[in-house]
């Protein structure tokens, strides 16, 4: 019975070390920031551009009437690219849309299109939202856009990035 308890706890002791694994690896947690002077001229505007800005907009659903969009927002307060070769970004953000209204640090996958920086995740978990996000979001001049899906439903997301200073 004794030996059994012990395997038991250990079980679970593991279960719950992959699982805060899995939440802190997700939002970078222990992942040191790539030295900025390591950063192209490019990364560098990129993380100077996004210091402190909210982009707000819309997004759609695919199927539904309404054409002209729901409001969301995401209140961004730094963006930070991680050491590595896999190209993650963190985004320190507020992200409200619909009942949703999270503050959290997100690590994603920031790829370039040229000279515009654009996030790509597929079947992506944020921690505490759920998992089977994908997008792809473009950042150009005072702009954004992008596709979204969330399980089986999808659509489109735009609107403007203005500083919340």
């Amino acid at each position: 019975m004794k030996a059994s308890l012990m395997v038991v706890g250990a079980v679970l002791l593991l279960v719950v070390g992959y699982a805060i694994g899995s939440v802190a690896g997700g939002m970078g947690v222990g992942r040191a920031e790539a030295d900025p002077a390591s950063l192209t001229d490019l990364e560098r505007e990129f993380t100077e551009r996004m210091q402190n800005v909210a982009l707000e907009g819309f997004f759609t659903i695919e199927g539904r009437e309404r054409r002209d969009g729901n409001p969301e927002l995401y209140e961004i307060e730094s963006v930070t690219k991680l050491e590595g070769d896999e190209g993650l970004w963190r985004f320190d953000a507020r992200i409200a849309y619909g009942s949703v209204d999270a503050t959290l640090p997100v690590v994603v996958p920031v790829v370039w299109a040229g000279d515009t920086p654009m996030v790509s995740i597929t079947d992506f978990e944020i921690p505490g939202l759920g998992d089977e996000f994908g997008a792809r979001v473009v950042f150009y001049d005072e702009r954004y856009a992008g596709t979204w899906d969330h399980g089986p439903y999808g659509g489109l997301m735009y609107g403007t990035i203005r500083s919340m200073d």
